[in-house]
């Protein structure tokens, strides 16, 4: 029996989109942004000591090439020839820090994930070596010292790892985001692999200096990084390199944005004064600023959105991110087990309707924009003995759409003009609980677009559009109009001032919590023989007290 004919279809662009708990490569049409196929694999995090957090840079890799081939096939099995695939994009969890060996390709370490908190007593002592009045990270990089960046968790690799303080003095060693990893391997890896970043995740570093587009040889030195293990500097849109392996072999990469810029492009927010927020493990809302830096003064960052190209301008971004958004749903999952899958917090949510005034602050990372404590930690608070396993899981909802509200505020009172309404995206989208809660408490309409893949959309975009490639078209006029769904907030403004006001008390009781400590000094095991009832019930009767001190 003869093949079925293949689907004619045009030039077709391809996107990897490697997140913190799942890796993804879809392919989408550029004539019409649809979505035509894709494939999902999880991810674990390892968590060896208690704020420390993991993944196996070999294991991200292999998904990557998991989901490419998989995608493949089911393109295969559509009749769409792979053939039409004219360029790959690649976007990522920004600030993941990996080092590894140039001769061998192997890793040096696991990748240290932006969430992990090691690095807390560093950044107090470097907090402490600046001048207030002269902070020069913060006005070459637009960011805090915080736990979060990849310059002190390099430091920190560097500090304790004698496999990489070996390759760094034998001249063997590469640093790289997550996209810079990638990159490499897909490349050729020590076959001629290409050691590259994009500006926008090389803002994340905290060294790279936004306003030369360079590395800094200041910021190097403070944070004691060496400048020859840093990947090459490359605008977000252009060819770094062919795929060496694989169904695509032979494919362009040209095309690279850290999700959050990613995900602004995908959502057109391409002139300035256009926001997004986007809901995944955390929350990340952006404001595209235009080709202008802007200072925030209520705690946001100053980031490089995106450069669409060699020789077209660099634009810049304010920034609000949230630590713990869908990762508090994987928390009820994982570690409380009321639910058996993330979709079943909606269902729970629904059944209680309200909180009962129980508030959760799931600050497990400590507390990003506006605030950058990162002393704070988690806390359920408002319990009585009605409180049940349906409050909670809305509390953890409201949890997300208060922090979101929090750093609106922080983006309306540094742009000026307050947002009109909210647009997002983010696999948490699909939950309407989430999005009709989140628009009661802005007070604003909340859109998201019925195509969610946005932060995979952008990527391709940029892919596509590079020079050399050319089959995306970024001109306004050729940009497809996105259908949206609107949520419209459904309770008064006063109801949702009261609410907001006593989260920001709850917010208050969780900062300060802990005392810093040596990160290699504290014995990870002293909590195992701890049941997890025994823990959690504790827990709760020191918060009950704590309402009566």
């Amino acid at each position: 029996m003869a093949d079925a004919p293949k689907a004619v279809l045009g030039p077709l662009v391809g996107a990897v989109d490697q997140g913190t708990s799942s890796t993804r490569f879809l392919v989408f049409n550029p004539q019409t942004a649809e979505l035509l196929c894709h494939h999902q694999v999880e991810i674990a995090q390892e968590f060896p000591r208690e704020g420390w957090v993991e993944q196996d840079p070999k294991i991200i890799l292999q998904s990557v090439y998991e989901c490419i081939e998989k995608t493949c096939e089911k393109l295969g099995q559509q009749s769409i020839d792979i053939s039409n695939i004219k360029a790959i994009g690649v976007t990522n969890q920004r600030e993941t820090t990996i080092v590894w060996d140039k001769f061998t390709g192997e890793p040096l370490y696991n990748a240290v994930v932006w969430l992990d908190l090691r690095t807390q007593s560093t950044v107090e002592n470097l907090n402490k070596s600046i001048s207030v009045s002269n902070n020069f990270v913060k006005n070459k990089t637009g960011l805090p010292i915080s736990t979060y960046f990849s310059a002190v968790k390099l430091h920190w690799l560097i500090e304790n790892v004698r496999s990489v303080q070996k390759a760094i003095e034998d001249g063997r060693a590469f640093f790289g985001t997550v996209d810079s990893w990638l990159i490499w391997c897909m490349t050729g890896g020590v076959n001629g692999g290409v050691h590259c970043t994009d500006v926008s995740n090389a803002s994340r570093t905290m060294l790279f200096n936004i306003h030369s587009l360079q590395w800094d040889e200041e910021l190097c030195e403070f944070f004691g990084i060496p400048m020859t293990i840093l990947p090459r500097i490359r605008s977000s849109s252009e060819i770094y390199g062919l795929m060496k392996s694989g169904a695509l072999e032979g494919v362009p990469i040209s095309g690279c944005l850290g999700d959050q810029s990613a995900a602004l492009v995908g959502q057109l927010c391409l002139q300035d004064g256009q926001a997004k927020s986007t809901y995944g493990t955390g929350c990340f809302l952006l404001c595209n600023t235009g080709q202008k830096c802007v200072n925030s003064e209520h705690g946001l960052l100053t980031t490089v959105a995106y450069k669409l190209g060699r020789e077209e301008p660099v634009y810049y971004a304010l920034e609000g991110s949230v630590a713990i958004a869908g990762a508090v749903v994987s928390w009820l999952k994982n570690n409380l087990q009321i639910i058996k899958s993330s979709s079943e917090i909606e269902k729970l949510a629904e059944v209680a309707g309200t909180s009962y005034g129980c508030y959760f602050v799931p600050a497990f990372s400590g507390l990003y924009a506006p605030y950058w404590d990162p002393s704070a930690r988690g806390i359920i608070c408002g319990l009585t003995q009605f409180t049940n396993k349906f409050h909670i899981a809305f509390a953890a909802l409201e949890a997300v759409c208060f922090q979101t509200r929090e750093i609106l505020d922080a983006m309306n009172s540094d742009c000026g003009i307050p947002l009109k309404h909210l647009q997002v995206d983010g696999g948490m989208t699909a939950n309407k609980i989430l999005m009709q809660l989140q628009a009661d408490i802005l007070c604003i309409p909340v859109v998201k677009p019925f195509m969610p893949e946005t932060t995979a959309l952008g990527v391709a975009m940029a892919a596509g559009a590079a020079e050399g490639i050319s089959v995306w078209s970024l001109e306004p006029k050729d940009l497809s109009v996105v259908q949206m769904e609107k949520f419209e907030p459904k309770i008064n403004v006063q109801e949702s001032e009261g609410r907001y006001a006593i989260w920001k008390k709850a917010v208050m009781k969780s900062m300060g919590w802990v005392l810093t400590q040596s990160p290699d000094t504290r014995d990870p095991s002293i909590f195992s023989s701890l049941t997890l009832g025994f823990y959690v019930v504790s827990s709760m009767m020191i918060l009950i007290g704590a309402r009566y001190m």
